[in-house]
């Protein structure tokens, strides 16, 4: 895999933001709920690893992860990576553990604990109104102090939907966490915003 020529900027509350790629490339209805889907290089392998348990991808997209990384002007500025809270509870968490692998890939601090989840937002998914989300993701996140008060963040997460729950946090971060900046970082982004 080599995305360096695929990122794409992503738009939020944040102070910058990048995708390093499209999830999908095409996705055409068979009925009864199924599709056949043609995935980008990165978007095959997210979908490998967190839906096949194919735990070998972890590496690969953090290798893919620290190799844009480093084509950004920001990266020596960045004080800690932090993932976003899962929605789902795994025997092994992907988005942690690819943020391991670039917090060592990168000499960077990460931050597990940092950001607690108050609310179970599992059912994002089902819902398409911006405003439903909204409401569900309303102080859903909890900081635990004020530890990287005036710190720049990387926030880093596997999918870029809508980006309701990114927003949230980033709210969350520069209110209650009173922090400088805060940089998104997604592996892979939808075609659409549902």
């Amino acid at each position: 895999m080599n995305i360096l020529n695929n990122p794409t900027s992503i738009q939020g509350n944040w102070k910058a933001g990048w995708a390093l790629d499209l999830h999908t490339v095409k996705s055409i209805p068979l009925g009864d709920g199924k599709f056949d889907t043609t995935y980008t290089e990165i978007g095959k392998a997210l979908n490998e690893l967190k839906y096949h348990q194919n735990y070998i991808q972890i590496e690969q997209l953090a290798n893919e992860v620290i190799a844009f990384l480093k084509t950004r002007l920001v990266l020596p500025y960045i004080d800690v990576i932090i993932p976003t809270p899962p929605s789902k509870k795994r025997d092994i968490q992907p988005v942690e553990e690819i943020a391991k692998l670039v917090s060592k890939g990168l000499n960077i601090p990460i931050d597990t604990n940092y950001i607690v989840k108050t609310k179970n937002t599992s059912e994002l998914k089902a819902l398409d109104d911006p405003l439903e989300r909204e409401k569900l993701l309303t102080n859903a996140f909890y900081l635990q102090d004020l530890r990287y008060q005036n710190k720049k963040i990387l926030l880093f997460d596997d999918l870029f939907r809508s980006g309701s729950t990114l927003k949230e946090i980033t709210k969350t971060l520069y209110y209650n966490g009173h922090v400088n900046n805060v940089y998104i970082i997604t592996l892979t982004k939808t075609r659409s915003k549902k």
